[in-house]
């Protein structure tokens, strides 16, 4: 696989949050042209950290953001691998559809809408095989909040697998069409490090998270629906509550 990467030393002069913008766009760029193919999987952070020049926080950041974007997902203990950029005609919310508080409360609604049915599906005929993906990914957002990071990728990770074990592909494309975008935080927060105000909030994220999950691997259906609902209507609002602040 040949592409051109930006030169070394230029990458190397940049802070380190516009390192993992330069190694962002150098693999993105690398997918929209076809250089890594839907499926395909992703060099290794080592082969990634040698190539670029950059540390492991770099790569793991640059790495979080693709998924945000929808380009990647990662299966722990397997490795990162390129999801595509799907049907153009398909239905797509764009980045520029979420620019506003209020954008963020409508998809918001949305996700109430579809995953709270999810959930229900995914208690019903989840595999262990999706369990063991679910609780990969609660590691993962744990290890991520541990580390400082805001852990939007482990957090679309989680919902997509949600999705994913609902054994119907139509959830799992939406999730995909929507993308890590879809976690309000990766719109309306900054990414900087995590102060202990933020930490304790996606503490409590987390918290949510564990419930839903837990309610999946019992297989109680209406836990799950309950579970999903609440922890989708607390993020909406938390948003209007900051909506009404504005």
């Amino acid at each position: 696989m040949t592409a051109v990467s930006p030169p070394m030393t230029e990458l190397t002069r940049r802070r380190p949050r516009s390192l993992a913008l330069g190694v962002v766009d150098a693999l993105s760029g690398r997918i929209r042209e076809g250089a890594l193919a839907a499926g395909e999987k992703l060099p290794t952070e080592a082969e990634i950290m040698e190539e670029f020049g950059v540390s492991r926080t770099v790569v793991r950041e640059a790495i979080s953001r693709l998924q945000t974007t929808g380009l990647v997902e990662t299966r722990h203990g397997v490795g990162t691998f390129v999801i595509g950029l799907g049907d153009g005609t398909a239905f797509r919310i764009s980045p520029e559809q979420l620019g506003t508080l209020q954008d963020v409360i409508a998809v918001l609604e949305l996700r109430i809408a579809v995953e709270t049915e999810s959930a229900v599906l995914a208690a019903q005929r989840r595999t262990e095989a999706n369990l063991k993906a679910l609780r990969q990914a609660m590691q993962a957002f744990t290890e991520a909040v541990e580390q400082g990071r805001d852990a939007v990728g482990p957090d679309f990770q989680l919902h997509l697998e949600i999705a994913r074990a609902t054994q119907n592909q139509h959830f799992v494309d939406l999730m995909g069409t929507l993308g890590g975008m879809m976690i309000p935080r990766a719109r309306l927060e900054p990414a900087s490090p995590l102060t202990p105000e933020r930490a304790a909030y996606l503490r409590r994220v987390h918290g949510e998270h564990e419930t839903i999950v837990e309610a999946i691997a019992r297989q109680d259906a209406e836990a799950a629906r309950a579970a999903m609902r609440t922890h989708l209507i607390n993020s909406r609002e938390r948003r209007r509550q900051l909506a009404a602040k504005r």
